[in-house]
């Protein structure tokens, strides 16, 4: 296992490396038009809302002030390098709608509806609310019993729609994105995003 890590280790640090090569060849004042992040000429600097807080990323070298998860970090790079400022219409899609998303995509809607099966069962409504706002949650009328939709990035926001339990069915959760999705990050990246969406839901529900 401490060879497997190794060698993880070594390849995120690669990805990371190729990530910073590729946004270094580009103006802050173009990542942010074109991201939605906000650049500050005066210190050099973007500034970019993810979920409830604001990280501030120091040009040239795209060094973060947050302690933020590590693939949370590439995957906020990895918006930065391909964001193209496509507005999106508001539709919404699966992970298995993106593009190339047929199997990881398809995949990943199936283990998140697992999952948040899971996580959201003897959670009351008021809980469950809760911890979606303590992550910058803003709510929306929809048919499902609740539709939270995260800032999970400035043209990145991810909607997660909740049935109740009740005396038929058990509590249950799907997670979406918007349909210009494909114009920001890769299916492994929207995954990764899904996956972080799904572990700050679970910390969120403890520190209740």
């Amino acid at each position: 296992m401490e060879y497997k890590n190794q060698t993880e280790n070594r390849a995120f640090q690669e990805m990371l490396l190729a990530a910073v090569k590729r946004l270094q060849n580009r103006s802050g004042e173009e990542i942010a038009a074109k991201s939605g992040a906000v650049f500050h000429s005066s210190r050099n600097m973007l500034e970019v809302q993810s979920f409830h807080e604001v990280i501030e990323i120091q040009l040239p070298e795209f060094y973060i002030n947050a302690d933020m998860d590590e693939w949370h970090y590439l995957t906020l790079l990895h918006y930065l390098d391909m964001a193209d400022g496509t507005e999106g219409s508001q539709k919404l899609i699966t992970f298995g709608n993106l593009k190339d998303g047929l199997i990881r995509g398809t995949k990943f809607d199936r283990t998140a509806e697992q999952k948040l099966e899971k996580l959201l069962q003897d959670k009351d409504p008021e809980k469950i609310q809760k911890a979606c706002k303590n992550l910058g949650a803003e709510f929306t009328e929809t048919k499902a019993d609740l539709c939270a939709v995260f800032p999970v990035l400035p043209r990145y926001p991810v909607t997660l729609k909740i049935w109740f339990a009740d005396e038929e069915f058990p509590v249950s959760g799907k997670i979406f994105l918007q349909d210009h999705a494909d114009h920001y990050l890769s299916v492994e990246d929207a995954v990764t995003v899904g996956e972080i969406l799904l572990q700050k839901l679970s910390e969120a529900f403890s520190s209740l």
